[in-house]
């Protein structure tokens, strides 16, 4: 079994892309990480990053669990991780074959989150969440780009399709 890790920046495309790999890659299943709770998770990422951004703060052990488990059936070809990491995580880091990044501009993915998120919101809402971003998230997400992008496998073009971009993964995941 091929465990495959899918990383972005918050919005940039993580959940939709490995959706749709999953429809590309035959036999495979997926681990969404946004569907656990982990201790330590962090809650002020702007006092983490000015800590030093140690991403092992989060005990990703029920993660581990659900890897180990899908590992030991093998009943699937392709584990998809959606996961922000890629290999900046002991715990998780043995178990992953190909790590890929998208590369979602951050304007791109500031758009995506308001389209997403903020649907029913009003203006000053909005407005409210943009003053965030830019004192307090923004931060962040450079510091994925700075540590993710580096330590994953490939890169991919977080501008192109999502099925451009499950495409170029399924290409290579192969």
């Amino acid at each position: 079994m091929e465990v495959i890790s899918v990383a972005a920046v918050t919005a940039g495309g993580k959940t939709t892309v490995v959706n749709e790999l999953k429809k590309k890659l035959r036999n495979s299943q997926s681990l969404h990480f946004d569907n656990y709770t982990f201790e330590g998770e962090v809650d002020n990422y702007f006092q983490w990053v000015l800590d030093g951004a140690n991403y092992h703060v989060w005990d990703l052990t029920p993660l581990e669990d659900d890897i180990l488990k899908i590992k030991a059936e093998g009943t699937c070809d392709y584990l998809i991780l959606d996961y922000p990491f890629a290999y900046c995580h002991n715990t998780i880091k043995p178990y992953i074959d190909k790590a890929f990044f998208i590369d979602t501009p951050l304007d791109i993915a500031l758009a995506r989150h308001i389209l997403r998120d903020m649907s029913n919101a009003s203006a000053d809402e909005i407005r409210g969440d943009m003053e965030v971003y830019l004192k307090y998230a923004r931060i962040a997400f450079v510091q994925m780009q700075k540590d993710i992008l580096p330590s994953s496998d490939y890169v991919i073009d977080g501008t192109l399709s999502v099925e451009e971009i499950a495409n170029e993964i399924a290409a290579r995941a192969k």
